[in-house]
């Protein structure tokens, strides 16, 4: 079976890698910033259209979507990569194999994660001792949103196996198409069927089943080395094993991550709505603006995992150092846009006459963006480790991040207050940073 002529699979494993890098990067950075315009939309029609106490609302949930789709996104992503390494080797068995194993690993965890979440996210809330003016509107929207989790989880399982073949570019137009069809829907089940905060949620969930069916048209008609048979599904011991310590440590680094700002959500609930709502707002402007340096971690695994599967360790090398170049650039131009821009964007949000809010969520912009450069070699040692099959250092560097941002829920927003909180994740990003930068420089030598 020939790479070349099955859909718009992509072999990295050939041709100069700064080239191969960007342009799998891009579609990839379209699709990421529209996953993240999902939270930006329900944020932004929340606060215009329900007022400041539902964004407050709809914004103090940001950690615990956070804990799961964390997890999910982690996960999925994880279990892809054996499916890269195998078609980095050409083992298009494997790679069905793979998928199919794949598909059965989400569907247990997103029953799992569903039935958990539903049953638990009220008493969480409570716990993060969430104002009593928003606790029923923030349970009205993380309940479904958590009875929806399967629809994330596949969603993001069947984008990952189709990037791990180096499509980047249809995952993206499918998740621009379920953005669209989800702005589409958001203000008729909030304004005109009267639904209010619940009905943001369930647009969101209708849009992402749709999202799911598109999915997988496109794999029945593109992508053969997905179609996956019923002999794929027979049990591999080793190799479900394989996908296991690589994707759920993945998914559980994520976790850990949001486990630390759901400490620092509690610290902050405490200053108040318009502190909550502020950190809200800023908070879905940071998540599209690092974006950019997410794609390009991502695309380093797909690009290392395919690249190790077919041996040739010295592209590995020589990826990461171009990729650091490209990554760290778009991290100061898009710093500069947060910093000198950022008020106009958290005015979107709740209007000009919300000054405070306004002042607030610049100052969280302006703190986030001075430490992007961080962020992004944080994503390409993390997602390249990864690539490689590499979980302990990636999961120790999760809980470096949450043990950073638990320093300064504790003692900085106590002093400091709402910067306190502002300054939680460039501390956890520079932490987070440190175990994987000395990891990797070891690895390279080996690589090489």
């Amino acid at each position: 079976m020939s790479v070349q002529n099955n859909g718009a699979v992509k072999d990295l494993t050939v041709g100069e890698p700064a080239r191969l890098i960007l342009y799998f990067t891009l579609p990839l950075l379209a699709g990421n910033v529209f996953q993240q315009l999902f939270g930006f939309v329900d944020t932004l029609i929340v606060g215009r259209f329900l007022g400041v106490e539902a964004l407050a609302a709809v914004g103090c949930t940001g950690p615990m979507m956070f804990l799961m789709l964390g997890f999910v996104g982690g996960a999925t992503s994880g279990f892809s990569i054996c499916t890269g390494q195998r078609f980095g080797a050409k083992d298009f068995d494997g790679v069905r194999k793979s998928a199919a194993i794949c598909i059965a690993l989400s569907l247990a965890s997103s029953l799992v994660l569903t039935i958990v979440g539903v049953i638990f996210c009220r008493e969480l809330l409570i716990a993060m001792d969430t104002p009593e003016e928003i606790l029923d509107g923030a349970h009205s929207f993380i309940s479904i949103i958590y009875g929806g989790i399967g629809m994330f989880f596949f969603l993001q399982m069947l984008t990952n196996l189709i990037r791990a073949l180096g499509d980047s570019k249809m995952p993206t137009v499918i998740q621009a198409t379920t953005l669209v069809i989800n702005i589409l829907l958001e203000p008729v089940a909030i304004i005109w069927l009267g639904l209010g905060i619940p009905g943001s949620a369930a647009a969101t969930i209708v849009a992402l089943t749709i999202g799911n069916i598109l999915c997988l048209v496109y794999i029945k008609k593109r992508v053969p080395y997905l179609h996956v048979r019923r002999e794929d599904f027979s049990f591999d011991k080793e190799f479900f094993i394989e996908h296991m310590k690589i994707g759920f440590p993945m998914g559980f680094q994520s976790s850990i991550v949001a486990i630390g700002a759901i400490v620092v959500q509690i610290a902050l609930n405490g200053l108040g709505s318009v502190a909550v709502a502020s950190f809200a707002a800023a908070h879905r402007v940071d998540g599209i603006a690092i974006m950019p340096m997410m794609s390009f971690g991502v695309a380093m695994a797909a690009y290392t995992a395919q690249n190790y599967g077919a041996k040739k360790f010295g592209r590995i090398v020589d990826g990461v150092k171009k990729c650091v170049l490209m990554s760290c650039s778009f991290s100061v131009l898009v710093a500069a846009f947060n910093i000198y821009c950022g008020d106009v964007i958290i005015e979107l949000f709740v209007g000009a006459e919300e000054v405070q809010v306004i002042e607030y969520g610049r100052l969280f912009l302006i703190i986030t963006g001075l430490a992007y450069w961080a962020l992004a070699l944080l994503f390409i040692f993390r997602f390249t480790l990864q690539g490689l099959g590499q979980s302990f250092v990636p999961t120790l560097a999760g809980v470096t991040e949450l043990l950073m941002r638990i320093a300064a829920a504790i003692f900085l927003v106590d002093k400091l207050g709402y910067l306190g909180a502002c300054l939680a994740a460039p501390m956890a990003w520079i932490g987070g940073l440190i175990p994987l930068a000395v990891s990797f420089f070891f690895t390279a030598k080996k690589l090489r």
